[in-house]
């Protein structure tokens, strides 16, 4: 995956102004900016809080957030005082979204609520990706990725799968959801907007989108009324949906259709089976039995080693993968061969694992045009963008409205 163009991109000509922090919001502007947006990430004078989190060769420039704040410009502004407050809104009066991850009461007790925002440009998209929606009980309430795991049933369903005890999946995984879903959010306002010349307030909640996506599977037989059986998903619920123990490791494999288990039935000896026992005859029968199915597969399994059994899965055509550590992950050929995983140059950080865009377009790929970004790394050149003359930008920084970089060379 080659370093794209400048000007590269399916959204080139989009201005967001990402108030974002942490992992969410950052995710999704990423994704944006990845898509050609121009995003000016806004940073408090203290930066972004994720800038501390991992391994660093200077101080805020951890690899977490290396890989969540490509393709974006840094600039730092206090929007508790009024003058970072008013170039705030300068930026917006010329932005196509402004994209947030506060909670609203937070953004109004900063004179910074849609109205404010849109009494400076109506047509602005206004995102906001924060954790409940704003008709309930929990509107005020604080979110993060783990309560909403938990408020969402991850960790109880960890349990009915099998687990000894509750667990969080242990990857951010509401907070990337909930990031690429405001991505399709932000761009179909912005389409809704293209063809009405209408902006609008966009709320994008972690707990309602999340619930959503497990209540999809496991609300099962109470997705009707009254309810038809019980809650669950037996299969995702099977605690033999793991990787299977072979001889000597693990692999992952998937039988699923009619014509895959009979040819697994056949590759183990037991070509009898769907005819004979009606149990395994139907996928709705082998739902209501994935239990005992998947004991028998996990015992089958041990029997011979893990290449082995690639082997023979990928001649009948049922999908099989090796199961994957960190860093086996990092050295996957078929990652290598894609350039998914590329070590790349970064002007400030020297040699570091950049992870390219995984989506390929036949007009206008997406690509790497910017690394991550020191803080207020740009913040010159976007005041100067906005008209401010250079006594004007020193005057902010002395106020304390806004940071300058220590190497005021920006990119």
């Amino acid at each position: 995956m080659s370093q794209a163009k400048q000007s590269d991109g399916p959204l080139a000509g989009v201005r967001i102004v990402d108030l974002t922090t942490v992992l969410m919001g950052p995710y999704a502007s990423q994704i944006l900016g990845d898509y050609g947006a121009d995003v000016i990430k806004v940073e408090a004078p203290g930066g972004d809080g994720v800038r501390g989190i991992g391994p660093a060769r200077h101080p805020g420039m951890g690899s977490p957030f290396l890989n969540a704040n490509r393709n974006k410009r840094s600039i730092v502004l206090d929007l508790k005082l009024a003058a970072g407050r008013e170039v705030l809104l300068e930026l917006a009066a010329g932005a196509d979204v402004l994209l947030y991850n506060v909670r609203p009461q937070a953004m109004a007790r900063l004179g910074l609520a849609y109205a404010d925002v849109a009494a400076v440009n109506p047509g602005i998209v206004y995102a906001g990706v924060f954790g409940y929606g704003q008709s309930g009980p929990y509107a005020a309430k604080p979110a993060y990725d783990d309560l909403i795991q938990g408020a969402t049933g991850f960790p109880a369903l960890a349990v009915r799968a099998g687990g000894e005890r509750p667990a969080y999946v242990p990857t951010p995984i509401a907070d990337r959801f909930v990031g690429a879903s405001a991505v399709g959010a932000i761009v179909a306002a912005l389409f809704h907007r293209q063809k009405t010349g209408e902006g609008q307030s966009v709320e994008i909640p972690m707990f309602e989108t999340m619930a959503q996506m497990v209540l999809s599977d496991h609300m099962y037989g109470h997705g009707f009324v009254p309810p038809l059986g019980d809650t669950g998903y037996p299969r995702l619920l099977s605690e033999d949906r793991r990787p299977y123990r072979t001889r000597d490791g693990h692999v992952c494999a998937l039988v699923y259709t009619d014509r895959q288990w009979r040819a697994f039935f056949e590759l183990i000896g037991r070509p009898e089976v769907m005819d004979s026992d009606p149990r395994f005859a139907t996928l709705t029968q082998r739902t209501d039995h994935i239990h005992e199915l998947y004991a028998m597969v996990a015992e089958v399994m041990t029997t011979r080693t893990t290449a082995e059994w690639i082997e023979a899965l990928e001649r009948i055509d049922i999908p099989v993968m090796p199961m994957h550590g960190i860093e086996s992950l990092m050295d996957d050929p078929h990652l290598r061969a894609v350039g998914l995983l590329q070590a790349v140059d970064h002007p400030s950080e020297g040699r570091v694992m950049q992870l390219g865009v995984p989506s390929t377009w036949s007009r206008t790929q997406p690509g790497v045009r910017r690394p991550a970004p020191r803080i207020g790394e740009h913040g010159r050149e976007i005041l100067a963008a906005l008209g401010y003359a250079p006594s004007e930008i020193e005057a902010l920084a002395a106020a304390g409205a806004t940071r300058l970089p220590a190497d005021e060379a920006d990119d």
